[in-house]
């Protein structure tokens, strides 16, 4: 694996992971009755309750920490 090739999907992975988060920024913006409406935020058990509004927990999320 090249050094441009890591870089790249490194960048990918921020890219991905800065649209999430502007995503969900912009959903929690939304007023309460608005997010209820669209369903926001998903609790039906698939996320944890403590991970519901902390998805941006740090440089390894979009770093390849896997």
């Amino acid at each position: 694996m090249s050094i441009l090739s890591s870089i790249g999907r490194i960048a990918t992975e921020f890219s991905a992971a800065r649209a999430r988060y502007q995503t969900e920024r912009a959903l929690r913006s939304l007023p309460a009755e608005l997010q209820k409406d669209i369903g926001w935020p998903e609790t039906s058990g698939s996320v944890p309750s403590s991970r519901v509004f902390s998805t941006r927990t740090g440089v390894g999320v979009w770093a390849g920490a896997k």
